[in-house]
């Protein structure tokens, strides 16, 4: 991708593009993502918010917290999934295949979907050389492919961080879509260079991780949130499709007085007519074959 003032995609408003249909005639496609994520002890983490990471190593408690979400959180996600018949499309630190199998066993029982999503949380791709950030996207995706069987078709960066290689780097990988940029409720299509990818549409608003860590949002507030925005979106897609993301955080979500709130607002979201619960592929299947692409 060329440095530029704008992304590497034409822009194109929401009231001038092809009216977009899913199978079966749905209007939204619900899309479920947890980000299952290895943070290393070696590490140090700033135990809140803005707060600036101290020097010294461990940082028990704000590590502690995210390996709740690998211990027990994450399982309470497939629970509530699975009442409702979701198969999500997780995004992976492929390091989690090394240390937490146990996790991504239970997920591919579940017939869940992984997405590449760096080797760990705690290197991100921005200010890596172009070697080095070539070597972590390839190794993250070779590693989930051998762990699953599958390749991982799909990519969505730690921190969504990317660099002006990144989109090349990913086709280069084998990647078809990448779910960073969070500026649209419909797929569209990327330059990638030789090829395009698609753009899947991710959350920052219908995300635990900014609402519930950073801006301090209640878990009732956060199911309203997804409940109003189901509203918005569902009926805008009776003109024209739409995907809904919801991303999740086992930390966040996955504890005791939260969880309650993602199963509610899910038995709200399933309850309407029309709703496809989809996997990141299937979306993306559907949006190159409806001859709606732009």
């Amino acid at each position: 991708m060329q440095e530029s003032d704008y992304g590497p995609f034409p822009y194109t408003p929401i009231n001038r593009r092809p009216v977009l249909k899913w199978p079966n005639g749905a209007r939204l496609a619900l899309w479920i993502i947890p980000n299952i994520e290895f943070f290393s002890l070696k590490r140090p983490m700033a135990g809140h918010p803005f707060e600036k990471a101290p020097t010294e190593t461990p940082t028990v408690r704000p590590w502690g917290q995210r390996d709740y979400g690998n211990r027990i959180g994450v399982f309470r996600i497939m629970e509530v999934l699975s009442k409702y018949g979701i198969r999500a499309t997780a995004t992976v630190n492929a390091d989690i295949c090394d240390h937490h199998p146990q996790i991504l066993e239970d997920a591919l029982k579940l017939d869940w979907e992984f997405m590449g999503h760096n080797l760990t949380n705690s290197v991100r791709l921005a200010g890596l050389p172009i070697d080095e950030e070539r070597r972590v996207i390839t190794e993250s995706l070779d590693k989930l492919e051998r762990f699953s069987g599958r390749r991982p078709r799909g990519w969505l960066g730690a921190g969504l961080s990317e660099t002006w290689h990144t989109l090349e780097l990913l086709a280069d990988a084998g990647v078809d879509f990448v779910s960073d940029w969070v500026n649209d409720d419909q797929p569209y299509l990327m330059d990638a260079g030789k090829r395009k990818l698609v753009y899947l549409p991710y959350s920052y608003e219908l995300n635990d991780s900014p609402q519930l860590y950073y801006r301090d949002r209640s878990i009732d507030d956060f199911e309203n949130m997804i409940k109003r925005q189901f509203d918005v979106l569902y009926r805008e897609g009776e003109q024209s499709a739409r995907v809904m993301a919801i991303c999740l955080h086992p930390y966040l979500i996955g504890v005791p007085h939260r969880i309650g709130g993602l199963d509610s607002a899910l038995k709200y979201i399933t309850g309407h007519r029309d709703v496809w619960c989809a996997t990141g592929s299937e979306i993306v299947d559907a949006y190159l074959k409806s001859g709606s692409t732009f």
